[in-house]
């Protein structure tokens, strides 16, 4: 019998994850890896996390990934909160990789910015949060994706599940007792309804007293540079 995947890459079996169609990066989980096409996150395309609230573990559960890319710089696209430096630090990511953009108040102009930097290749990943984003941006963010092999993050409420994305994975992230439970919203591979709980380790400074912040220097939209908070 002929198999699917042996006919087109796109194509697998309901009961079995697809093969993924591009380059992935391990995610450090392995009971998070096995639950996804290729063995962790998907390069050059558009990753939809789903948050049920910010701080509930997002940067640890990406933590690995983003350790591995080296020295490649991470792209930190409109986050809720300034980024902190030691916190970040905590986490193994050099603060000098770290660039902080900040756009202006129009959405459009973040989703500029995001397009602009997916296509350019700078940068070895790129999370942007985004509150709302229609069908036809999230196309073009996903076809801007894959003109390289960044891995693109896109953090958005988790009441975004509803909607329909071209995103091939889509997660959603939900706090839990010592961890995290994941919900495997879209994946290319067959419907799981329970979530997998993930165990995460504390944040360094999340077991310590709060430490003061100073007030960062950041870049706009268009002129994109690296930014240090602490």
């Amino acid at each position: 019998m002929t198999l699917p995947e042996t006919l087109h890459p796109s194509l697998w079996r309901a009961d079995q994850l697809a093969h993924s169609a591009t380059r992935c990066q391990d995610t450090g989980f392995a009971a998070l890896s096995a639950q996804l096409p290729g063995g962790g996150w998907p390069q050059g395309t558009l990753i939809d996390l789903l948050v049920q609230q910010h701080g509930i573990g997002e940067l640890r559960l990406l933590q690995p990934a983003l350790a591995a890319l080296g020295q490649r710089p991470i792209v930190l696209l409109q986050p809720p909160h300034a980024p902190q430096a030691l916190a970040l630090a905590a986490l193994g990511l050099e603060p000098s990789q770290l660039l902080w953009v900040r756009s202006g108040a129009k959405a459009s102009d973040a989703l500029w910015a995001a397009e602009q930097i997916l296509r350019s290749g700078c940068c070895g990943a790129l999370l942007f949060w985004q509150k709302q984003a229609r069908g036809e941006t999230l196309r073009r963010l996903h076809l801007a994706a894959q003109s390289a092999d960044t891995l693109f993050y896109m953090l958005r409420p988790l009441a975004a599940a509803q909607d329909a994305s071209p995103a091939p994975l889509r997660l959603s992230l939900r706090p839990a007792a010592g961890g995290m439970d994941i919900g495997f919203v879209k994946r290319r591979g067959p419907q799981r309804d329970a979530p997998l709980f993930l165990p995460l380790t504390p944040a360094l400074l999340q077991r310590h007293a709060p430490l003061d912040r100073s007030t960062p220097a950041t870049a706009s939209a268009r002129g994109i540079l690296p930014s240090l908070v602490g």
